[in-house]
């Protein structure tokens, strides 16, 4: 459990989701997109089904209380890149929600510094997005077709993006992300 300050007088606690916070995340995340055009307004539903699969990361699913109340949540599982010799590790992030009345506070920061910290430490060298292309670069996020890799849909290639945990760790790696069937 982490403790940071991000704004004015607020100070929020980072830790891992327990199952007594599936229903308040679930929550959660159906309000975060409920009026983000570029939703398809489902990634509630998509948490549930990644905590039932095999990609599923119980360390890398956290959420951030203020006044003892969830008001964001973070998630990152397993995915590969594969290619037609080699399929290499990485991890998705998908999604990170922070409730409307505190977006904008310093919360999402604090999920994916977060995130990033514990993903590295578990040994993972790199995550892959599918996010928005001004926000994401300030936390080292980098075009995925920089490094010869490829989402299996059509999608505006400036916002699928990747960052390295470790650097160098994708100089050797190209293909295509292999999502786990609970993203379909």
């Amino acid at each position: 459990m982490y403790c940071y300050e991000v704004g004015e007088d607020m100070n929020i606690t980072v830790r891992q989701e327990q199952s007594k916070d599936f229903s308040p995340v679930f929550n959660l995340i159906k309000s975060a997109f409920k009026n983000k055009e570029y939703s398809d307004h489902s990634e509630h539903l998509l948490v549930e089904k990644l905590r039932g699969s095999e990609a599923f990361i119980p360390e890398l699913s956290l959420v951030a209380e203020f006044d003892a109340k969830i008001v964001g949540h973070i998630l990152l599982t397993k995915i590969k890149v594969r290619n037609k010799e080699q399929e290499f590790e990485s991890l998705a992030l998908a999604p990170v929600s922070v409730l409307p009345e505190f977006q904008g506070k310093g919360i999402g920061r604090e999920l994916i510094i977060n995130a990033h910290q514990i993903a590295k430490k578990l040994g993972y060298e790199s995550i892959i997005l599918l996010g928005h292309s001004e926000y994401y670069p300030r936390f080292g996020y980098r075009q995925l077709d920089k490094f010869g890799i490829s989402l299996p849909f059509e999608v505006p290639k400036e916002n699928c993006m990747v960052v390295e945990l470790t650097e160098g760790a994708l100089e050797k790696v190209n293909g295509v992300v292999e999502y786990p069937k609970e993203f379909f």
